[in-house]
């Protein structure tokens, strides 16, 4: 019988720093994945992806995440079918590489992870936060990109780990420490 590891979701809001919680868990030895990774891996390389990117917006888009950004982010029914045609090849690939992994543990940044469901592919979730000023220093404000996210405080009552990253790089991976070293004894 094949078994998978113990498989945490890394979530939170534009800007929090999901992506420096994933490297740290890497840091420390982890298995990682990147859905925003996976589907700029898709965007740029699944023929399906592009024929259909191709056929819907025209050539100039294909594996241009420039071009396709201009349009999905103005045109919520565009990016409703962008997400349509991406999110179940992004879980499979996920879902495939969990099913790889040989350590005890792994884990996967999924951005849209509560707006999508996916919280239950998971054994744990670990929310990553940030004061909305944080987040301002660290992003090109874009709020239609916001209003149909789930909120930050949302998220972190559905999460098994939260952590504020408001502070240092040191205090990120001493939170990842902590929640890998909770994890592992169990």
């Amino acid at each position: 019988m094949a078994t998978r590891p113990l498989a945490v979701a890394i979530t939170g809001g534009i800007a929090a720093g999901k992506s420096e919680a994933l490297a740290a868990f890497g840091r420390h030895g982890v298995p990682t994945l990147s859905a925003d990774a996976v589907v700029h891996d898709l965007l740029a390389n699944d023929e399906d992806v592009r024929r259909a990117v191709a056929e819907r917006w025209g050539a100039d888009a294909v594996g241009s995440r420039v071009r396709i950004g201009e349009i999905v982010f103005r045109d919520r029914v565009e990016l409703d079918w962008l997400e349509r045609l991406l999110h179940p090849k992004t879980r499979a690939i996920a879902d495939a590489w969990l099913g790889r992994v040989k350590e005890p543990l792994a884990a996967v940044e999924v951005p849209l992870l509560y707006e999508t469901q996916g919280e239950g592919r998971f054994d744990k979730v670990v929310v990553i936060t940030a004061p909305a000023a944080v987040r301002e220093a660290r992003r090109a404000a874009m709020p239609e990109r916001e209003d149909r996210l789930v909120s930050d405080e949302e998220k972190a009552k559905r999460a098994d780990f939260v952590f504020v990253n408001d502070g240092s790089l040191e205090d990120l991976d001493a939170f990842v420490q902590t929640v890998i070293d909770t994890l592992c004894a169990s």
